[in-house]
């Protein structure tokens, strides 16, 4: 019986340990928004070559849709962005860049 309420204390003990989820998991906020957006992104990507990267991302933008593009200006304003996780994407880009006045 005594070695059945040890084995049941350390097994508690061990669980405890284990399953604990310290504070300083939840410090960093990811769990809220685990998407940062492009620029912050690319800070600590190093490419290999800067003028290789630089033709490469020439070379994806020009095979991108209309569609993603504006996702992606989109993206980059952020009330824009806050706009389009309610109403989505097309929306937003509509509501904030569609009716662009020129002079």
């Amino acid at each position: 019986m005594r070695t059945l309420i040890i084995f049941m204390i350390l097994a508690v003990l061990v669980m405890a340990a284990t399953c604990y989820e310290s504070h300083e998991s939840m410090e960093s906020h990811e769990y809220l928004n685990p998407f940062i957006n492009r620029r912050r992104a690319s800070g600590f990507i190093q490419a290999d070559s800067r003028l290789e990267a630089i033709s490469q991302e020439r070379i994806r933008e020009r095979s991108k849709s209309p569609q993603e593009q504006q996702r992606e200006v989109c993206e980059d304003y952020y009330p824009c962005e806050l706009y389009a996780f309610r109403h989505g994407y097309a929306a937003a880009y509509r509501h904030y860049f569609g009716r662009r006045r020129t002079k």
